[in-house]
């Protein structure tokens, strides 16, 4: 008995040691406790921090938050106040008598909060991403509006979304006929395939890429370019075959791909375009597609989609409620609503019908609803395509009920220029010759009709804005800055109606033919004899006839997509009335000698037409007046051109060639030039000596619109002038490059390497010289964006210090929105001398960076002209970077470099609308503002970044502080000598309650010896109510007891 109960007894004696020992451990190991708590809470405060600042980037970027990344910071920021108040609570209790007890209950809570706070540490590690980014470009867009909130479309989506999950299915089909909403459905499966329903869920594709009216004849090169566009990948490559293995090269590199083609009319290869289905190193479910077609034998047999969904038409309650959505509930007065009825019946529920006839019908009287109904009613069959007899009559009353005719003539020419989008500049050349407008003054006035009439097609949902900005659109002109991108587009459906309109009207009948081979030109004789204009893309057709006979023809587009159609010689022969002929991709090494029977020719457009060593038959088409010669290479222009007197757009973009001397200058009715990315058009064609084009300019009266890359500014001769300029982009000394066409405005310049001690020098009352040359006898009044890059020997960009002071003065860059100054090493100061009234009163962006001369942005030497303050209404934006020898903003009198303590910005300008300051590197700068600073002349100021400014001392002065209502985001870096942010200390308690800074979010400090937040504020005189994110990195001499005694001492 002794023998077995030995062994229990140990056991028991073992279990009471280590519970006795585990509790004296609660009191031996009291301070390790202590201080492991506060090591740990320090951990998670700084993992929460981490995590808030990816949680604000992520929002900065649009981007949603996973659900459970904010419970866990809410649950976070719980803890971190529970343990500092703890460890408050401990530290007053050891400041009396000892107590054994209350240190046993202290160190057992602070042992099990620190493993606790471990474990939410670690849950960080589970998370991986803390938001999953929005819709990629261009998908999430509807063409219909409030289709989305279909219930008819619910239940297909879901299946949708169901199959694509499904790993046996690869390719998925949604059919319907056109304008029932194929597009609208695709596009929210491919917003919904790149969400995750929870943060530890996948979602369903890492990427989503979509292609949108491939139409009947793809166009591999525009859908390749539309994929890439949405990789934010830039192909190169020039050839079909080297862009599809880069492509597909791209698209393997992400896991799992969701491809959509909208709109395919015949089978299409996936190698061809680029998209690795299939692909045998992958797999299965690496790559998924999702087509949609009018048909549904082309996705079932031709392509042979694993599962198919068909997209009916609306119900007839969805339908009505579309209705009274776009018409206004006036539709529900017992007057209209039986009308109304009959309306939406007709358009048998296809949203594209119902949206555009109620447009056309809003706010009208009862009268003409009775009328429209019964055209409706009459309308004659159609046999278009997929277009039902209803639909096509419902937009053909849309188009009845367009006001004008130039609003159905430019209708028609949409229609005409086919699939895709469609370029406004197009249809200012197009319009112009075929003499849409009837008599124009100008080409502006021409542009102002183009963009009314377009809203107005827009108002009517007869066309659409085009898609997100893609980089295989050719930049547009400066015609059409102002309208986003300059494109527009038309839904498939309407234009197919629009084709059908146009071919019942003798005026405007039309063929569009996306691939005719020269065995059925002859069968469509009798057809094209008829035609007013003819738009053929000839994807594999290498010749054409010899001629057509059109008397009717006004209008010849011809495009190809490889550069091997040749046209015969007397094609032209019978086509006598054509006043546009476009050529996209012919190979013309010379122009066709029948081109002289066009003598009605009013634009032509020869785009990428190879070499073409003779176009002096050009000078024979007197009545041109649109003339675009893009992407050739033409040995030069020709002096015959000297006839062409009516010319008034000359655009040579991309192309290489000469211009002999007194050809511009020929051309007196010129009103647009363009001469981007020009090669060879610097030298003389006799003599190969600098060109003398540009001095031709001064001639030409009505030029209102420049276009020009001058490769040195030593070209610019002395006596040009651009004051009646009222669209430009001017590049001299560099070359546009395509991101800078996504930045183009009214009117830019850009300058590299200029030479010159000056960009503007004003002495008196009207005399303005230029660097060294002329380019404006008026200041620039008329520049919205400057751009000044790299310069040696510019010493102001302003010299206004002999200028006469009279009221009102001489001034200078009035409506400058934008100035940047780059890498200038001579520049001392942007204006030198007094500013004149209105100068830079419109500015709203200034940067200036690597000018490591300059001293004063402004500088006035002496008292001389106004002493009030200098007020900068508009300004927005201002970064300052890499100024090393920078005194301060604005100088009076004599130099002060040697004065101790200059605030950056002094009482005697006013910057009342800053919103962002961006100081980077700024060696002089000891204070940013003085206490003498007007109260409020902050109050916009929202973002403050500031970065090795190494004798930075202290941030905002005590009078600045109540001026800071706006201030959301505060960061600081490598400000090594920096000691505090706010001063506290010099303000008046006694005639004050307090201040607080409302919309402080975030403050950051890496890098500095920084010993305090708010210096002599021990009360927390200065509160920031709102702030929600505080990062900070002490560089300390001394260890504090614990974390909470640190953070209360650093912001106090």
């Amino acid at each position: 008995m002794e023998i077995i109960a030995t062994p229990i007894a140990e056991k028991v004696a073992e279990k009471l040691v280590a519970r006795i020992g585990r509790h004296l451990g609660y009191l031996f190991n009291y301070r390790s406790n202590i201080l492991d708590l506060t090591q740990q809470i320090e951990k998670l405060r700084d993992g929460r921090v981490r995590v808030q600042q990816s949680v604000n980037e992520a929002n900065r970027q649009g981007y949603d938050i996973f659900p459970d990344v904010e419970k866990w910071l809410s649950r976070a920021e719980e803890i971190i106040k529970e343990t500092d108040k703890f460890l408050e609570d401990e530290r007053d209790a050891n400041r009396g008598c000892f107590n054994l007890k209350l240190r046993y209950q202290q160190s057992k809570k602070a042992s099990g909060q620190a493993g606790d706070i471990l474990n939410k540490i670690q849950e960080t590690d589970k998370f991986g991403k803390v938001a999953h980014e929005p819709p990629p470009p261009g998908i999430g867009s509807s063409s219909v509006s409030g289709s989305e909130v279909f219930e008819s479309r619910e239940t297909t989506l879901n299946q949708i979304m169901e199959a694509l999950r499904d790993d046996d299915i690869r390719m998925v089909g949604v059919w319907g006929m056109g304008g029932v909403g194929k597009t609208t459905l695709v596009q929210q499966v491919a917003k919904q395939a790149q969400v995750a329903k929870q943060a530890n869920e996948e979602k369903l594709f890492d990427t989503v890429v979509m292609a949108l009216n491939i139409s009947q004849t793809p166009n591999v090169t525009k859908i390749q370019g539309e994929i890439a566009s949405m990789l934010g990948l830039k192909l190169e490559e020039g050839d079909e075959t080297g862009r599809a293995v880069r492509l597909s090269q791209s698209l393997k590199k992400h896991k799992k791909i969701l491809v959509i083609l909208d709109d395919i009319w015949e089978p299409i290869a996936f190698e061809r375009i680029g998209i690795p289905y299939g692909s045998d190193d992958h797999k299965v479910g690496y790559c998924k597609v999702l087509l949609t077609s009018r048909e549904h034998h082309v996705l079932s047999k031709d392509m042979g989609t694993h599962k198919d969904f068909h997209v009916q038409h609306l119900c007839k309650e969805e339908a009505w409620s579309l209705f009274k959505q776009t018409a206004g509930d006036s539709v529900e007065k017992p007057e209209f609503q039986p009308i109304a009825d009959e309306v939406v019946e007709k358009c048998e529920g296809l949203p594209v019908a119902i949206v555009t006839i109620a447009k056309a019908l809003k706010g009208e009287e009862v009268g003409v609803w009775r009328n429209a109904l019964k055209e409706l009613k009459r309308s004659a069959p159609t046999n278009i395509s997929g277009v039902s007899k209803n639909v096509y009559s419902c937009l053909e009353l849309s188009y009845n009920h367009l006001e004008s005719d130039e609003v159905k003539s430019l209708f028609l020419l949409c229609g005409l220029l086919g699939d895709g989008d469609i370029s406004l500049d197009d249809l200012l050349k197009y319009g112009m010759g075929l003499d849409l407008f009837g008599y124009m003054d100008s080409l502006e006035q021409a542009r102002d009709t183009i963009v009314t009439l377009v809203k107005i097609l827009k108002d009517s949902s007869l066309l659409l804005d085009s898609l997100e900005d893609v980089h295989y659109r050719e930049p547009s002109s400066l015609f059409f800055v102002e309208e986003g991108n300059g494109f527009i587009r038309m839904h498939d459906v309407v234009r197919d109606v629009a084709k059908a309109i146009a071919s019942k009207d003798p005026h405007h009948r039309f063929v569009v033919n996306e691939d005719v081979r020269l065995q059925e030109w002859e069968k469509r004789d009798g057809e094209l004899r008829n035609c007013a204009a003819i738009s053929l893309k000839c994807t594999h057709v290498h010749e054409l006839p010899e001629g057509l006979v059109c008397p009717k023809l006004r209008f010849f587009l011809l495009n190809s997509n490889d550069n091997s159609l040749k046209i015969p010689d007397t094609f032209f022969k019978e086509m006598k009335e054509v006043r546009v002929l476009s050529l996209f991709r012919i190979d013309l090494t010379q122009l066709p000698s029948s081109l002289h029977f066009l003598s009605n020719l009013r634009t032509l457009c020869l785009h990428e037409c190879g070499m073409l060593k003779d176009i002096a038959i050009l000078g024979g088409l007197k009545k041109l007046q649109i003339l675009s010669l893009v992407g050739c290479e033409i040995q030069e222009l020709p002096k015959e051109m000297m006839q062409l007197t009516d010319l008034r757009m000359l655009s040579l973009r991309g192309s290489s060639i000469l211009v002999p001397r007194n050809v511009i200058s020929s051309l007196s009715r010129l009103e647009h030039i363009c001469m981007m990315n020009c090669i060879n058009m610097w030298w003389d064609a006799a003599d190969r000596r600098r060109n003398a084009w540009l001095s031709e300019l001064k001639h030409l009266s009505c030029l209102r619109a420049l276009e020009v890359e001058i490769p040195d500014s030593y070209l610019l001769p002395q006596d040009v002038s651009f004051e009646n300029l009222t669209r430009y982009d001017i590049f001299i000394g560099c070359t546009a490059v395509w991101d800078d066409y996504d930045k183009r405005a009214l009117r830019r310049l850009t300058l590299q390497g200029v030479k010159g001690p000056h960009l503007v020098k004003i002495e008196g009352l009207d005399d303005t010289k230029h660097f060294v040359y002329e380019l404006d006898n008026d200041g620039f009044r008329q520049l919205k964006y400057l751009s000044i890059l790299r310069g040696s020997e510019m010493q102001y960009i302003m010299n206004t210090i002999e200028m006469e002071w009279v009221d009102p003065p001489h001034s200078a860059f009035p409506l400058l929105e934008e100035l940047r100054l780059s890498n200038l090493s001579n520049l001392e100061a942007v204006c030198h001398g007094p500013i004149p009234i209105g100068c830079f009163a419109n500015l709203r962006i200034l940067i200036i960076e690597d000018c490591y001369s300059l001293k004063y942005i402004l500088w006035l030497p002496t008292t001389q002209g106004r002493e009030s303050v200098l007020v900068f209404p508009q300004l927005r934006f201002l970064e300052l970077r890499c100024l090393p020898n920078l005194i301060d903003f604005y100088s009076i009198g004599s130099s002060r470099s040697q004065e101790p303590f200059i605030p950056l910005f002094n009482q005697k300008v006013a910057l009342p609308g800053l919103e962002l300051l961006r100081l980077h590197s700024m060696e002089n700068v000891i204070t940013i503002w003085d206490n003498q600073h007007p109260v409020g002349s902050s109050s916009k100021l929202k973002d403050l970044y500031l970065n090795h400014c190494k004798n930075l001392l202290t941030v905002f002065p005590s009078n600045f502080l109540k001026g800071l209502q706006s201030l959301q985001i505060l960061e600081i870096e490598d400000c090594c000598s920096l000691k505090e942010i706010f001063e506290v200390g010099e303000i008046n308690r006694e005639k004050s309650d307090g201040i607080t800074i409302p919309q402080l979010k975030e403050m950051s400090s890496y890098g500095q010896n920084i010993k305090s937040v708010k210096k002599k504020d021990p009360q927390g005189y200065l509160a920031f109510q709102n702030l929600n994110s505080l990062k900070v990195e002490l560089r300390e001499k001394e260890w504090y007891n614990s974390l909470s005694e640190r953070v209360r001492r650093f912001i106090s």
